[in-house]
């Protein structure tokens, strides 16, 4: 009942499906960001019922990557895209780390945080309006959702929070450890061999792309804001998507023009 309860609390906390409403309690968030892949899967889902759609009704290019853009954003309520300009805004500040960190607690959408997001959906539109779609298109949205979250709860999990937490503090703190990590390993290893397989040398780099922008996660949460945050873990679930997608739609292009 544990898994159940964190299951659908975590399709409450970060998507906007509708799930039965939980009380806030640790027995409720314990497996919290061992499930958070799992909305990642049932996005990937949604994406490829919107392609199926696509391909059936013969819709336009355009309206493909309206939809491609869209959805993703519709689907988690635009809780990572929040964090994305939050994080946008503090790092545009060029203030000391504590200030860093204050700013990503205010409410207020700054103009560098305005600009960011309007220049991050143009590109998201751009390359998804240049992707060629291909029998494994489908999967490799499904397998990047996945993987992008796996990383995300892992380095929430991992990297340490500030003196006072927040919500990702709040979810580290109620966190069964050992186990959460060790699922996010499976859906990792399982998200990035399902890229591989179904994407050769696409998916090779989507990974090794996810991987780096890991790293860059790392260093803002250890040297630049000096302390972890759900913000954080959002801008780099989708600076990490948004580099996938450019190597899903790049790669097989200078794949084809240099062979």
């Amino acid at each position: 009942m544990k898994l159940l309860r964190s299951l659908c609390f975590a399709f409450s906390m970060f998507s906007r499906l509708p799930m039965p409403t939980l009380s806030w309690r640790d027995d409720n968030m314990r497996y919290i960001m061992a499930m958070f892949p799992l909305v990642g899967a049932a996005a990937g889902l949604i994406v490829w019922l919107w392609l199926l759609l696509c391909q059936a009704l013969d819709l336009s290019a355009l309206l493909r990557a309206a939809g491609l853009t869209v959805l993703p954003v519709a689907i988690t309520g635009g809780i990572h895209l929040d964090g994305f300009c939050d994080t946008v805004d503090a790092l545009a500040s060029r203030a000391p780390a504590e200030r860093k960190r204050a700013i990503l607690k205010d409410p207020h959408a700054g103009a560098f945080a305005i600009v960011a997001a309007g220049c991050f959906l143009l590109i998201y539109f751009a390359l998804s309006y240049e992707l060629d779609v291909t029998g494994s298109t489908p999967l490799l949205f499904l397998f990047t959702f996945t993987l992008s979250r796996s990383l995300s709860g892992f380095g929430v999990l991992t990297l340490k929070e500030s003196a006072a937490p927040g919500l990702a503090g709040a979810f580290k703190q109620a966190a069964d450890r050992r186990l959460s990590i060790l699922v996010l390993a499976a859906f990792f290893l399982v998200s990035a061999a399902g890229l591989i397989y179904f994407g050769v040398a696409t998916g090779a780099v989507m990974v090794a792309l996810a991987l780096l922008c890991f790293l860059r996660l790392r260093r803002l949460a250890r040297r630049t804001f000096e302390a972890m945050s759900g913000d954080l873990a959002g801008y780099f679930l989708e600076v990490c998507e948004l580099s996938m997608l450019a190597a899903q739609t790049f790669i097989p292009k200078v794949v084809t023009a240099w062979f």
